[in-house]
């Protein structure tokens, strides 16, 4: 009983400890016009106002849409809160939640038998209100010199990963990296528009939910045409949550933050 008890009382106290951690992403509201974004923004330790700190944007998937202001965390808001990255690499993060109703782009994730004609067609739609607001968001931080224009970040998962290929495709010199998790892009459009952008894409080989062939011709254009920092880890036998393996890469944030415009 006393065995079963300690355990209980460690798990209540990881989860609270991990609540705790998670409440140094302060929430906060973007508004323009009639249009609110939730997001949450992490600040670096001991930050300074009168630095600029590189930006880090992260786009989450389809399930934690809402407007809890809160859902967003779940996964990514972790990496960003370990004590070594936290010391070795101090920027701002923000975690901005996209509404029930709305995606980060305007298509949904394609069918199966659809997926060539949905790919051409991606990307060529103007941004949704919710990226739209993303977008907004961070340029009043590099206007405001809050964020340093040359080491702005954006990376995303599953409708995240979507959303991160086309603010790339419509913003391709904003951003100085970017990580596409088992996301997906038009093929033919990106490497046209953004084809040195540092890139590190991620998919598991057996996703049954956003097929990785895009992902797997997109790599070797690009190889093909002369992008010497776009770079693809795909995880035999991982389906569609190939994020716990991407965030278990232990180059991940040092790739990330080594670009610089």
């Amino acid at each position: 009983m006393k065995k079963y008890l300690s355990l209980l009382l460690l798990l209540v106290s990881f989860h609270f400890a991990k609540s705790q951690d998670f409440n140094l992403y302060k929430k906060a509201l973007f508004i323009n016009g009639a249009d609110t974004l939730r997001y949450r923004i992490l600040y670096p330790e001991n930050y300074d106002p009168k630095k600029s700190y590189p930006l880090v944007a992260f786009l989450h998937g389809a399930g934690e849409r809402g407007k809890d202001n809160e859902q967003q965390l779940d996964l990514g808001a972790d990496l960003f809160l370990k004590d070594s990255v936290r010391k070795k690499y101090p920027a701002i993060v923000i975690f901005p939640q996209c509404p029930k109703d709305s995606l980060w782009n305007k298509f949904p994730a394609p069918k199966p038998d659809t997926t060539v004609a949905y790919n051409r067609g991606m990307n060529k739609l103007a941004l949704s209100t919710p990226e739209k607001l993303v977008k907004l968001l961070m340029d009043s931080l590099v206007k405001n010199k809050v964020a340093d224009k040359k080491r702005v970040y954006i990376a995303g998962l599953s409708m995240g990963g979507f959303g991160t290929y086309d603010l790339i495709v419509h913003y391709p010199k904003y951003f100085a990296a970017a990580i596409s998790i088992c996301g997906q892009t038009n093929v033919q459009l990106y490497p046209k528009k953004a084809l040195h952008l540092p890139l590190w894409i991620f998919h598991g080989a057996d996703d049954n939910v956003i097929d990785p062939n895009p992902n797997r011709e997109l790599i070797k254009v690009l190889q093909a045409n002369g992008a010497k920092n776009a770079k693809y880890n795909e995880y035999p036998g991982v389906m569609h949550n190939s994020w716990i393996n991407a965030f278990a890469e232990p180059d991940l944030l040092p790739w990330l933050f080594s670009f610089k415009r």
